[in-house]
């Protein structure tokens, strides 16, 4: 009778072992549950075959083939073979894309950034570079990050060669350039630090607000979700119905939890209550389409890397397995 009792009670607090993370996603109304991806991983063939599960991964990003210097190294001279290469893997498995990005202050080549271009000049350069790089993928993407953290945490706009040749008008430039490139690919601005309300989120709601007031095409706020271990904001869920009020969609697009190295079994029982806690709160908005993982193993996580004695952020170890952090994923799409 006990034995029974537990198997029952089991079945009521744990997932479905059957179920993966796009299913789940997908049986709680999202559109998808996805992860970024870069060029050279696609050389690892166990990589590969698990990027391509689509029970896991309905949507890809390309986490930097994309981006500017990768895409337009020299004025007027695209390149775009990195990320083909991404859309290709995406569409033989019938997978959603996500561009990533349009205009953004890092990663830009030289030229860019050093060619002390006046107003003019510079407007036509974020035009051009939107409307060639949107345009050649256009019809094959979901939505595009068309700008990337515009905003310091403070509220107040980044300081770029955009913002201070430009001002705000660069914002506006790229989105109807994105616009005019595909009618239908949702434009996002995407950033950091706005997961719970503060002065950054607030910041955020006042330029859509502003972009809708001005007829600027705007689809989707992008709620980047590079997280620390315990510290998942209690506004959350309050946060993304704030953005989805204004008459956008939501997504979390760069989601990770990572924690002080070494992992131990406290830590990973909490990461596991972190991703619950994220997961969840994307379930509770209708208007949060989706969940993408900045990469999903540890084998290929940008956190050490930039995080001195950090790391372990994703739901997978570095050796492919599983790790408690999967299983919060599913209860939250099922809980």
């Amino acid at each position: 009778m006990w034995a029974t009792s537990i198997l029952a009670l089991s079945a009521v607090l744990l997932p479905s072992v059957d179920a993966q993370l796009n299913t789940a996603a997908q049986a709680a109304g999202k559109l998808y549950f996805g992860t970024a991806t870069d060029n050279p991983e696609l050389s690892n063939s166990a990589y590969v075959a698990q990027l391509g599960n689509t029970q896991d991964f309905h949507q890809l990003t390309a986490a930097n083939s994309m981006k500017w210097d990768a895409t337009e190294p020299s004025r007027g001279v695209f390149t775009f073979s990195g990320g083909d290469t991404i859309v290709n893997q995406a569409q033989a498995h019938g997978q959603l894309m996500r561009g990533h990005n349009c205009v953004w202050h890092n990663q830009l080549p030289s030229w860019v950034t050093s060619g002390n271009f006046d107003n003019a000049t510079l407007t036509s350069i974020v035009d051009n570079h939107c409307r060639t790089l949107v345009g050649h993928y256009s019809g094959k993407m979901y939505s595009w990050d068309v700008i990337n953290e515009p905003f310091n945490d403070d509220g107040s706009f980044r300081q770029s060669v955009f913002f201070n040749t430009m001002g705000t008008s660069y914002i506006s430039v790229a989105l109807r350039a994105a616009r005019a490139a595909d009618s239908r690919a949702k434009l996002y601005i995407n950033d950091f630090n706005i997961e719970g309300t503060g002065a950054k989120s607030t910041a955020m709601v006042n330029l859509v607000r502003s972009l809708k007031t001005q007829g600027v095409p705007i689809d989707g706020i992008g709620v980047q979700a590079h997280l620390i271990l315990g510290q998942v904001p209690s506004t959350l869920q309050t946060n993304l119905q704030q953005f989805v009020n204004l008459g956008v969609e939501v997504a979390i697009t760069e989601l990770d939890i990572r924690m002080t190295l070494p992992a131990t079994s406290d830590k990973l029982a909490q990461q596991q209550r972190d991703y619950q806690t994220v997961i969840h709160a994307c379930k509770a908005v209708s208007g949060c389409v989706g969940v993408t993982l900045w990469d999903w193993t540890d084998k290929f996580s940008w956190v050490p890397g930039t995080f001195s004695g950090q790391g372990a952020a994703c739901p997978w170890d570095e050796n492919f397995v599983k790790k408690p952090a999967y299983s919060g994923i599913l209860a939250g799409w099922q809980t």
